[in-house]
């Protein structure tokens, strides 16, 4: 590894730990010339993922674009930051599980939906109002129908108090 100060070839590790959830290393390095220290990060190189617009344009995927429309979506929602990096985490883990060069956005979309609606139903529908695009009041009540119906007990809750039935279905 090259000294980031002193460009020489000559440098060693002296400390080697996990980093990011186990998902790469940190490595403290010293330079044998000038004994200034350093850190560098090690992690596993992924195939690099295409992502195939609904125009068919072809962009390189970007983790940061999940992120960004599902802070969106729970904007004003209780929903925390480590939630949304676990719900991009899970989208990301199955995206490249596939083991796909190119991958249609819709299923990427769809991946997401699937999970913010175990996360927060009303960051769900923020979403899917966005990302099917509704042309009208009767595609967003038809959505809301259906998140209303999925619910298990048949009861809607406010996310922030799992027991607290906000609405009885008859």
């Amino acid at each position: 590894m090259k000294c980031p100060f002193c460009g020489k070839d000559d440098t060693r590790v002296i400390d080697s730990r996990p980093a990011d959830d186990n998902t790469s290393i940190r490595r403290r390095r010293i330079c044998d010339s000038c004994g200034k220290r350093f850190t560098t990060y090690e992690k596993v190189e992924t195939i690099p993922l295409i992502v195939i617009k609904k125009d068919n344009n072809r962009e390189p995927y970007d983790r940061a674009k999940i992120e960004a429309g599902v802070l969106r979506a729970c904007h004003k929602r209780p929903v925390s930051a480590a939630q949304i990096t676990h719900l991009v985490d899970e989208v990301e883990t199955e995206i490249f599980n596939m083991e796909q060069k190119e991958i249609p956005s819709r299923i990427i979309g769809e991946l997401v939906m699937d999970k913010m609606k175990d996360l927060e139903p009303v960051a769900y529908v923020r979403f899917a109002s966005v990302y099917r695009e509704f042309k009208d009041i009767n595609t967003f009540m038809d959505e809301l129908k259906e998140v209303i119906n999925k619910e298990a007990d048949g009861t809607i809750r406010d996310n922030t108090d799992k027991n607290t039935p906000l609405l009885k279905k008859e």
